[in-house]
């Protein structure tokens, strides 16, 4: 839609009118019928057409239902919802050997539990560093190594506690980690 000096024009979603004071590329200057000066991008405006053609009786009808509909004021709900503990990021990190490397052939028992051991070291690490107050380690059940090692590491960290994770969320394949911080 082209916009030039002295157009008529109706903001979208406002109950403003004014007439094209400038043209400044895809930003309008508006006079408004109180007298205040605004500027709007085109595409947050719609234009008066006086014409008599079917496009212009089309669009006007189009701008009469939308003035309409201005009219009428939407209720708005300014209530602030307060975030529940339960709404706060939580770092899950998934030991599984497939999430971790391309491919587990040619790896070791021994191998793959250094991998997971090490990416779990490292992301407890990351955790606190960052000030994360509860991570989750998804281990799987298998036959209780990787969970053995798992509690081992977390048992050296003085400020960290930990439990088995939501038997709901992660079944009984996870261990919740909270790092309690430093003042």
């Amino acid at each position: 839609m082209m916009l030039h000096k002295g157009d008529k024009v109706s903001v979208l979603d406002e109950a403003i009118e004014g007439v094209v004071v400038s043209v400044q590329n895809n930003e309008i200057l508006i006079e408004t019928t109180d007298g205040f000066l605004m500027t709007y991008f085109v595409n947050e405006l719609i234009k008066y057409n006086i014409t008599n053609d079917l496009n212009s009786f089309i669009s006007s009808d189009k701008l009469h239902k939308a003035l309409h509909e201005k009219k009428e004021p939407i209720k708005r709900s300014f209530v602030k919802e307060k975030k529940s503990k339960k709404d706060e990021f939580v770092l899950e990190i998934d030991l599984h050997i497939e999430k971790l490397v391309p491919n587990k052939k040619g790896l070791s028992n021994y191998d793959i539990l250094t991998i997971q051991m090490d990416t779990a070291k490292r992301q407890l690490e990351f955790a606190i560093s960052k000030r994360m107050p509860k991570v989750v380690f998804i281990h799987g059940v298998g036959e209780g190594v990787l969970k053995a090692e798992l509690d081992f590491l977390l048992g050296r960290y003085e400020n960290v506690s930990f439990h088995d994770a939501n038997y709901q969320k992660y079944g009984l394949g996870a261990t919740e980690v909270f790092i309690k911080q430093r003042v």
